[in-house]
């Protein structure tokens, strides 16, 4: 019997065959059973409390910071004080050169003895003429009564009369120069008085207790005061009260109010927290880049005087607390299944319909008019388009972005009322922010474990502190399991890679 090779390569090619067939199907039985379905990272419900805070960045400065200048003009000729120096009130801290300034007090002393000594010559010679205008008239009465008496003519009597109008004249002129030199006098006087307040300046004193802070001139530095009063020092008043200036965006000032508790951290001292107290917020706004913020001063204690004035403070305003309340972990609150993109688009039409509804609201209490329903038309409008971006951002800067959103159309519909009609405005914008205030009034879900797979849980949503968030629905307990996300498998098929060989180059 001959033998016939090609038999052998057909039953060689299919042996192969079914060899890679088997090689196939069993690693698809391998895969699709290692992806059966998901697995969830699960956390529960816990209860506890929940801090909603505005953060910031912030300076510390000292609570009253002293700039000591100078009046005058001249050379620094010798420097009491140096930095971190403390200092009392009255205390000299530096002199200006006072040698021009002495010389200008003798000049003004030299002028007004000079001007003493020509008032009393001036009042002498008035004195002579008074005593001449008096002689003179005696004069004149005598030769009146011989006239009349018919002893000397009416020409000499005029001669003593014309005589003593002339005396009389010249005393009242003598009279006036006193007065004129006595107001020279008193310019003199002043002029001397500035003189000596001008060497007085030439010693620069601490107007306040306090420590030096800054030291901005240098042992034979020239200064000059012109129109602004040179910097020589910067004197913090107390360094064991200090405050921290930080600017608040205008979406998050109305949640800050005087009083409220606040935490700051600083690069100088990692791990540690101080704590302080909402002073005061100014309500003058700051406008850089069209971002407008408002300064908030918060007062703290530093009695070991650790902190310095210019460090960066990062600050946390404790807006409002929630004690002994349900809550979950973000995450859960952002947890979609597999699939739910549709219902997901779905739910998204809640936040129309809620705006629809506010819109309906408006027209109706505020009894709008048809020119009023078309810009209100048009506000909403884009409300909306802000609203869509905001979804796009990270939770912090949406809700930065929705907050402000919020209030600058509500200024540009104020803006459209009539008195009577912001009245109301004003009510109902007071009742919409006393709800988001107290939290719960935002819908939310999540989803829980039932029957091995996920249901979703309809939930109001209240404070959250960027962690955890307040929830609350009827069926919520303490304890219940919620999704937080997905457990990624790897392949049970894979393949083993070889070790790579060393670089050759």
């Amino acid at each position: 019997m001959k033998f016939d090779p090609s038999w052998l390569r057909k039953w060689q090619f299919w042996l192969a065959t079914g060899a890679i067939t088997l090689v196939v199907i069993v690693g698809l039985t391998f895969a699709l059973s290692g992806s059966s379905g998901p697995e969830y990272k699960i956390a529960k419900v816990e209860k506890g409390a929940v801090t909603a805070t505005v953060s910031a960045s912030g300076t510390l400065n000292a609570v009253v910071s002293v700039q000591v200048g100078s009046q005058i003009s001249g050379q620094i000729k010798e420097l009491f004080a140096d930095f971190n120096s403390e200092v009392k009130e009255g205390q000299l801290i530096a002199r200006i050169d006072p040698e021009t300034f002495e010389y200008k007090v003798r000049q003004a002393q030299a002028d007004l003895d000079a001007a003493r000594a020509q008032i009393m010559m001036q009042r002498a010679e008035a004195t002579r003429y008074q005593v001449n205008a008096a002689n003179a008239k005696r004069d004149y009465e005598r030769n009146q009564q011989l006239y009349e008496k018919g002893f000397i003519s009416i020409g000499a009597r005029d001669t003593s009369h014309t005589n003593y109008s002339a005396m009389a004249e010249q005393a009242k002129s003598a009279k006036a120069q006193v007065a004129v030199t006595e107001a020279g006098l008193k310019q003199k006087e002043a002029v001397l008085a500035q003189a000596k307040v001008d060497l007085g300046r030439t010693a620069i004193r601490a107007p306040v207790n306090g420590v030096v802070i800054k030291r901005s001139v240098d042992r034979g530095q020239t200064v000059a005061a012109s129109l602004q009063s040179p910097e020589l020092f910067v004197i913090a008043e107390n360094l064991a009260d200090m405050q921290v200036d930080t600017s608040i965006d205008e979406a998050e000032i109305g949640r800050v109010r005087e009083g409220q508790k606040a935490t700051f951290t600083v690069d100088a001292f990692p791990g540690r927290t101080f704590e302080g107290t909402v002073k005061r917020i100014r309500k003058s706004a700051q406008i850089a880049s069209n971002v407008v913020t408002y300064l908030v001063e918060i007062a703290t204690a530093n009695p070991d005087k650790e902190l310095l004035p210019g460090m960066t403070a990062n600050v946390r305003i404790v807006a409002d607390t929630r004690e002994d309340v349900l809550r979950v972990p973000n995450a859960a609150l952002r947890f979609r299944p597999a699939g739910t993109s549709a219902k997901t688009a779905a739910s998204g039409n809640a936040g129309a319909a809620q705006m629809k509804a506010q819109r309906e609201r408006l027209e109706k209490e505020l009894q709008l008019s048809d020119e009023q329903k078309t810009k209100l038309d048009g506000m909403f409008n884009t409300m909306r388009q802000k609203m869509g971006a905001a979804r796009q951002a990270q939770e912090a800067e949406r809700k930065k972005l929705i907050e402000r959103a919020r209030t600058e159309m509500n200024a540009q519909i104020a803006e459209m009322l009539t008195p009577e009609q912001k009245a109301k405005f004003d009510e109902i914008n007071a009742e919409a922010s006393s709800r988001r205030q107290g939290g719960g009034t935002t819908a939310g879900r999540i989803y829980v474990m039932e029957n091995g797979r996920p249901k979703e849980l309809a939930v109001r949503v209240g404070l959250t502190d960027g962690t955890m968030t307040e929830v609350n629905a009827p069926e919520l307990k303490e304890g219940i399991e919620v999704i937080v996300g997905t457990v990624q498998k790897q392949s049970s098929s894979t393949t083993a890679t070889p070790p790579a060989g060393p670089r050759m180059f």
